[in-house]
């Protein structure tokens, strides 16, 4: 292996989601960092692999990051995984890989499950951008102020929320957001109580309170962003159309235009016409 730090993607829950990079990686390195070593044991024994295990958490991450540069210095390949999921994502690592990258050592990803993007896949929502927030203030005042600073935005929100948060957060969510706004509750991804429940904010209190079962395990919140008002949408795909036109040919322009606001191709298609033939008037 190349002596460089790997950042492995392990499961959410089910250990058939691991992949087959991941596990010859895995099986290679000289050693293998892990947020908790027992719950990485238990994936390692299920696939046959002894690589020896260090603990690196976000109590010792910033001392253990330094002995691990030390380690990839001296020619040693080292992985990082935490519980589940893609390393650094709201999970230790991020110390870590800032770490290596400033002592000029290679950082190599090694993509899979990730709790993020399996929620959004099975969101439904139509917002071509979303907003990755990860967890929300414990405190009340704090979470609701950063909920009112995101309430305006056209994105998708994407949270992550402890069990015991979760009812205290949906209710500020609802008083924030507005309670006709749709959210997914995506919970226990990839186990075996996995759930998903679309609904609108105002109803998500009643569907959780009717089995005490739904407020445990682990959850994704994905909260549709803000409407916009046509008028609005149109000036600022106008804008952004304008400002691409400058530097960018027609076609490619209107692609990006429309990925960026939402607005059709065909609509920005024909003011892109307008514009162009406006400017060679000028």
């Amino acid at each position: 292996m190349e002596a460089a730090l790997y950042v492995v993607a392990t499961p959410l829950g089910n250990l058939r989601d691991i992949t087959l990079r991941a596990l010859d990686v895995l099986a290679a390195v000289d050693l293998v960092a892990a947020e908790d070593t027992r719950r990485t044991q238990q994936l390692l024994s299920h696939y046959t692999i002894h690589t020896r295990l260090i603990a690196l958490h976000e109590h010792n991450e910033r001392q253990t990051a330094e002995d691990i540069v030390g380690l990839l210095a001296d020619g040693m390949s080292v992985a990082y995984v935490t519980d589940a999921g893609t390393p650094a994502i709201s999970d230790p690592g991020a110390i870590l890989v800032a770490r290596v990258s400033e002592a000029a050592l290679p950082v190599i990803p090694i993509p899979g499950p990730s709790a993020l993007t399996a929620a959004l896949s099975a969101a439904g929502l139509s917002a071509p951008q979303f907003l990755f927030y990860g967890f929300l203030p414990s405190r009340p005042g704090a979470r609701r102020a950063a909920l009112s600073a995101l309430s305006s935005l056209p994105h998708a929100l994407v949270f992550f929320e402890a069990p015991h948060r979760l009812l205290q957060t949906l209710e500020d969510m609802t008083q924030v957001l507005g309670p006709s706004r749709v959210v997914l509750i995506a919970r226990e991804i990839t186990k075996v109580f996995e759930s998903f429940q679309r609904c609108e904010l105002a109803q998500a209190r009643a569907w959780l309170m009717e089995d005490a079962n739904r407020m445990r395990g682990e959850f994704v919140l994905i909260v549709e962003g803000a409407a916009t008002a046509p008028e609005e949408a149109a000036a600022q795909g106008q804008r952004t159309l304008e400002i691409l036109l400058n530097d960018l040919p027609l076609k490619q322009a209107v692609h990006l235009t429309a990925a960026i606001t939402g607005t059709k191709k065909n609509v920005l298609y024909r003011r892109a016409l307008e514009l162009k033939k406006d400017s060679s008037r000028s």
